[in-house]
């Protein structure tokens, strides 16, 4: 099986439900794609961090960092920056911060993002886009030039283009109603 259908698989197993749920961006669904359970999972970081690192470099972006809010872009991007090492193409990783740390050095940023740094912001799941919004205001203000944007999963409500009318593409690895179909 190929890698893009063995993780539509996961996702529509794992990480996709049936029911009345509110999201975080307060909209109520009949869908909840919750990706953590296979983000998280050796199998899904196994796929995610090829797959994202092939769409990035198709789509001619050449990042320096990969990073977005905690906690759902965590894992995506861990995978990614070690699929870009193992591809002699190193790309490394950070983590938004929801709030700025009130302790230490105080930063909303944390991992190995450096001021300069050509950024993809990645997002787990895009319903609004207001999560990889944050984190790319976040990255811009400490100094980042963002080159786009990579979720796992558009749920196909708007957020792509929300965030493509603040100027960015947007690549997505899986669209909702792929996972839909598989359920």
């Amino acid at each position: 099986m190929d890698p893009h259908s063995r993780l539509l698989d996961l996702l529509a197993q794992r990480s996709a439900r049936r029911g009345t749920f509110t999201l975080a961006s307060g909209r109520q669904s009949d869908l909840y794609i919750d990706c953590r359970p296979t983000t998280m999972h050796p199998e899904g970081l196994s796929l995610i961090g090829p797959l994202g690192l092939h769409a990035i470099g198709e789509r001619g972006w050449r990042p320096d960092a990969i990073g977005g809010l905690t906690l759902g872009a965590d894992p995506v991007s861990y995978a990614i920056a070690y699929a870009s090492q193992l591809a002699g193409i190193p790309i490394r990783a950070f983590t938004v911060r929801k709030e700025a740390k009130a302790h230490g050095t105080g930063k909303v940023i944390e991992g190995a993002f450096e001021s300069g740094d050509r950024v993809v912001v990645v997002e787990d799941v895009i319903t609004t886009g207001g999560s990889a919004l944050r984190a790319v205001d976040a990255v811009r203000a400490a100094g980042g030039t963002v080159v786009g944007v990579l979720a796992v999963v558009d749920r196909e409500e708007g957020g792509r283009e929300a965030i493509e009318a603040g100027g960015l593409e947007v690549l997505t690895l899986v669209r909702a109603s792929e996972i839909v179909a598989r359920m």
